[in-house]
């Protein structure tokens, strides 16, 4: 016989069974959300300072031997607006000119001496960049070596462009510009930005092309930007982890050998990887950079300061010079004769001694170094005493 269910006691179930699940409901939610938000212990170990800064590898280091090459060459620039240069002063172009002409068959008769007012002697730089190939194009510069006034509206004759070795790498030619412009009449002048140079933009031509150390050897070396042991380190470790242990390995604070590929595409697009993987840097050491010539003050983040008392014044030394003139008497038959008096003032401006508190910020250390209230000319004297005292602690460079 099927057993009749009680409905009473199916009920008593289902609220007994509700009421556990309620229950659950509300200690599981409590303690799986309180997990994360328990405090840290007392003895956990502080935080790790983040990186400075992270860059590429493309912008820290570049393979050695592939860079760029100066060339140099010597030419003429002809159909300016009588403002070449003078032949009595340039000698040269004068003399250039007439071997230019006879090695185009045109011979001068004897005695007869050109003075062109339309010509220039120039000398012409260009920047030769690695893995240029012949028949390519570049920019070249056109910079006057006389005393031609203006270079505006001439063009560049065909002049070659030779590297170091004296090989011919490029040849030049073209019309130039020049961004300026001036006119003089009458003992004025006026002129706008400097018209003794001009640029060609793709004015030379590739004849030559250079070697590079790219596809020798089975590994490349990597040259640093900047002396580090710590990037030069950065760089190696970045590299092994991307492509396995063993890969690069750091060989001075200048230098990371890497192993390459050796079939030419492989080894392109492995450096093309490699130099787009991520540097995490650490904070650079501390230095402090003047420069005496303008006054400027560069101070990296890595630099603080020790607490010190500064006191600094200002000593000025003024010279007034008056004409004076002693003329004798009209029947005396002396002369008349003129002297100077000088009146020397010296001035020296009061200075309290200020109290500098130690900062282990920049922004603490720029907030101390106002409260001065000091010119960045004082500021070079304070912070080289400050070094000396031995309250700055960073490296203190002048260029």
């Amino acid at each position: 016989m099927r057993r009749q269910l009680n409905p009473e006691r199916l009920l008593r179930w289902a609220v007994a069974v509700t009421a556990l699940l309620a229950s659950s409901a509300l200690w599981w939610p409590a303690s799986a959300a309180a997990a994360p938000t328990r405090p840290a212990a007392a003895n956990a170990m502080p935080a790790v300072e983040a990186p400075a800064a992270t860059l590429r590898i493309k912008e820290l280091a570049a393979v050695q031997g592939v860079r760029s090459n100066q060339l140099l060459g010597y030419g003429l620039v002809v159909g300016l607006d009588g403002t070449g240069d003078q032949a009595t002063q340039s000698p040269n172009t004068t003399q250039s000119l007439a071997t230019l002409l006879q090695q185009m068959g045109v011979t001068l008769p004897p005695g007869v001496t050109l003075s062109p007012r339309n010509v220039a002697a120039v000398l012409i730089t260009a920047q030769l960049p690695p893995f240029a190939q012949p028949g390519q194009t570049i920019d070249v510069t056109v910079s006057s070596m006389g005393n031609a006034k203006s270079l505006r509206g001439g063009t560049l004759i065909a002049t070659p462009l030779k590297g170091a070795d004296g090989n011919i790498y490029a040849l030049a030619q073209g019309n130039l510009l020049v961004g300026g412009a001036g006119a003089a009449a009458g003992g004025s002048k006026v002129q706008i930005n400097h018209l003794s140079a001009g640029r060609i933009p793709e004015g030379a031509t590739v004849e030559r092309s250079v070697p590079t150390p790219l596809l020798d050897g089975d590994a490349l070396t990597l040259g640093v930007n900047a002396s580090d042991f710590g990037t030069a380190s950065a760089i190696a470790q970045a590299i092994n982890r991307a492509h396995g242990e063993g890969t690069a390995e750091a060989q001075d604070g200048r230098s990371v050998r890497v192993r390459m590929p050796a079939q030419p595409g492989a080894r392109l697009a492995f450096l093309a990887a490699i130099e787009n993987l991520p540097v995490a840097l650490a904070r650079p050491a501390a230095r402090v950079v003047l420069n005496a010539r303008t006054g400027s003050i560069i101070v990296n983040d890595a630099v603080t300061l020790g607490a010190c008392a500064v006191a600094h014044g200002n000593l000025a030394v003024t010279i007034s010079t008056t004409p004076v003139v002693s003329q004798p008497n009209a029947f005396g038959g002396g002369q008349t004769v003129q002297a100077e008096r000088s009146d020397i003032a010296i001035q020296q401006q009061g200075a309290s001694l200020i109290t500098m508190p130690a900062g282990a910020k920049l922004a603490d250390v720029v907030k101390a170094l106002n409260a001065l209230g000091a010119t960045p000319m004082d500021l070079l004297a304070i912070l080289q005493a400050m070094k000396t005292a031995g309250a700055l602690h960073a490296e203190i460079e002048v260029i």
